[in-house]
């Protein structure tokens, strides 16, 4: 799908890319990814990641979601006795398994383990038995509970939709499910969902005498994840019923039902105060928010609807320009769990969910693929790089739910005294890390029939298909440590003739992110050099790429050479948490002062003056061997004097790896009235 009439090329002055070619004028158009199974990574980022997800994350995950793995069991157990009763556990705890279970068929996808198959068969089997024989799977309304208590599931099946996460459960099952038949070809677990998915449609859109009188429930699900799971299912079966679904719960949003009352029974809170396509604000619950926009962005994709175009857009900018905070996090407000009116970004008392993060990146990668312009990557690199890392620990098993950007060393909630957790009760964070984290490979390269575009840098390879023949590219960098990528192309026929379009981040720019939020206050930039077979390109940044149009042959290298220089970011003024402070980055990297690197607690550094006379060095023992370190000389608030002081900062995805009961800071005063508000 190609929207035409649309972005003009335009230089990015100051860049050092000279040109005496003619700028490229570039159409949004859909764009076809390399999917992660297709993509080898070599690379000393994500490579280490992959292989404590299979090592350690995954089998610690799936121990920790046993009990929803046991009153699943129950519930097969009651279906054929008559006989048992369930553990009281939340009403969503299948969909933490499912989640686990999804990212552990990516890690099967990848490398193939007889046992770890075994063992989701076993536990394949078990969701199986669970399954009414119409298709309705959710234990809260199937087996008796010992104690049943708690609230938020409604008196009987899809009588409380707005709370009960009946169809949000389902929707993860729908996307561990298709993972699990595209990693072992094995149905058992598709025919569960599609059972499944079948039995929603006619309870919701047809009526089935069994449920709710016989009437058509006709109300979009209060918790969003169905819809873009049911777009996934369309793709996996070919049934158009399945995309056609998606679409009804999308159009029906805000107009058939609204609940009214506050907090979590506000309109909002579940993006059903207006009907999707009125919206043009961040509103609500940060994590269902980010799930209703990918599922749109899906539809948008799929079947070219695009009267949904306007309303992400808004939206995106909403966020963007007024509800996002640096690291990309989503959803400063605790309560709700969400976006709060504009501007109000704190940083101590930040709420910034895991899960959001995650939602940032599955929207904004989503956008991407759905326009092929590069501000959406840019977007997602920055939540992904930052908060969703920040997520897990090194070590891959413990884990934050919110993600505040200081810590003060007394409160528990920003982590300053109790620090990462190995679980929670509800451990939707972990298990998305677990399912997001295989998949990232799968984001760096997509194509049309005639182009190929490089949107993340990671050492890799693949093959990527154009009209004219497939082509082999692979890359080799140290990102996002270091700005140097190298990519040699290997069309398998010389002579072929088709555009690279190499992403160059905002970071690159006057600002860290897309938006109005942030910009630097050194806005003086190095140069982006790039070559071919070491003869520099002569070309124009258009829309946040670099085109280089080629006839290639096979070994052709391209050299792409990103100012990797320590930036110093200021906030837009209505963020009443960041006046008078500034934000350090490096590349797609926030940095963060902790204590144990640092003489004083980290919110008493004061930065006075942006002089380029920092220092970064590599870590070279511990827990953070061989990540790049930034120090600088500062001032630190010692009684009721200033000191000069060394600050030293580490990457923000990092910290709270050495220990807790200690404190962090993001944002830095610049004069010591500053410190303490």
């Amino acid at each position: 799908m190609k929207i035409r009439n649309l972005i003009s090329a335009s230089m990015l002055l100051g860049l050092g890319l000279l040109s005496c070619q003619e700028p490229i004028v570039k159409e949004k158009e859909a764009l076809t990814p390399i999917t992660f199974e297709k993509v080898t990574l070599q690379d000393q980022f994500w490579l280490p990641r992959l292989k404590t997800q299979k090592q350690t994350l995954a089998p610690f995950a799936l121990e920790k979601t046993e009990p929803a793995i046991e009153n699943l069991r129950r519930v097969g157990e009651y279906l054929k006795t008559g006989k048992g009763k369930l553990e009281n556990l939340p009403r969503y705890v299948a969909s933490d398994l499912f989640k686990v279970m999804e990212g552990v068929a990516y890690l099967l996808t990848l490398e193939k383990d007889a046992e770890l198959e075994k063992q989701m068969d076993e536990i394949i089997d078990i969701i199986a038995d669970a399954q009414c024989p119409d298709g309705y799977l959710y234990e809260w309304f199937t087996a008796p509970f010992k104690n049943k208590n708690g609230w938020g599931a409604g008196d009987k099946p899809y009588s409380f939709v707005v709370h009960s996460h009946e169809l949000y459960n389902m929707g993860h099952m729908y996307e561990a499910a298709i993972a699990y038949y595209r990693a072992t070809g094995k149905r058992k677990w598709l025919d569960v969902a599609e059972k499944n998915a079948q039995h929603i449609n006619k309870v919701f859109f047809e009526g089935d005498p069994n449920y709710n009188d016989g009437k058509p429930v006709n109300q979009a699900p209060g918790h969003q994840e169905i819809e873009l799971a049911l777009v996934k299912l369309h793709q996996a079966t070919g049934n158009p019923l399945y995309l056609e679904m998606a679409q009804k719960f999308i159009d029906i949003r805000g107009i058939t039902y609204q609940p009214e009352g506050n907090g979590v029974m506000a309109p909002t809170y579940a993006q059903q105060h207006l009907p999707v396509r009125e919206q043009r604000t961040a509103e609500g619950h940060s994590v269902r928010a980010m799930y209703l926009y990918s599922g749109m962005a899906d539809i948008v994709a799929s079947k070219g609807d695009t009267t949904l175009i306007p309303a992400l857009e808004s939206i995106w900018h909403d966020i963007v320009d007024k509800k996002m905070h640096i690291n990309g996090g989503l959803g400063a407000v605790p309560g709700i769990e969400g976006f709060g009116p504009a501007y109000v970004l704190p940083n101590k008392d930040t709420y910034d969910e895991t899960c959001a993060a995650v939602g940032n990146v599955l929207f904004n990668y989503r956008m991407f693929l759905a326009s092929g312009d590069a501000k959406y990557v840019d977007v997602a690199e920055v939540a992904l790089y930052n908060n969703v890392l920040a997520g897990v620990n090194i070590e891959g098993n413990r884990f934050f739910y919110v993600n505040v950007l200081e810590a003060d060393g007394k409160k528990a909630f920003n982590h300053g005294r109790a620090g990462r957790s190995p679980w929670f009760g509800t451990a939707c964070c972990p298990s998305n890390i677990a399912r997001l984290i295989p998949q990232v490979s799968g984001m760096i390269y997509s194509h049309t029939d005639n182009d190929i575009y490089c949107a993340l840098y990671a050492s890799s390879m693949t093959d990527i298909p154009l009209n004219s023949g497939n082509v082999k590219l692979t890359q080799e960098t140290n990102y996002p440590f270091d700005g140097k990528i190298n990519i040699e192309v290997s069309p398998k026929t010389d002579g072929s003739e088709f555009i690279l379009w190499l992403r160059i981040p905002t970071w690159c720019n006057d600002r860290f992110v897309p938006g109005k939020l942030y910009s630097y206050a050194n806005p003086t930039v190095g140069k982006i050099q790039a070559s071919i077979n070491g003869k520099k390109v002569k070309a124009v940044v258009t829309d946040g790429y670099l085109p280089i149009k080629h006839t290639w042959k096979k070994g052709d290298k391209v050299t792409l050479e990103l100012p990797m220089e320590v930036r110093y970011s200021v906030a837009d003024e209505r963020v009443e948490a960041d006046i008078n402070r500034l934000c350090i980055t490096r590349g797609p990297l926030v940095y963060c002062a902790e204590q144990p690197d640092n003489e004083y607690p980290a919110s008493n550094y004061i930065i006075p003056t942006i002089d380029g006379k920092e220092q970064t060095n590599i870590i070279g023992e511990g827990i953070l061997k061989g990540i790049p370190a930034i120090s600088l000389e500062a001032e630190a608030m010692k009684a009721e004097e200033t000191i000069p002081a060394t600050l030293k900062l580490i990457p923000y995805y990092a910290w709270n790896n050495r220990g807790d009961n200690m404190t962090m800071n993001v944002w830095f005063a610049r004069n010591a009235e500053t410190v303490g508000k």
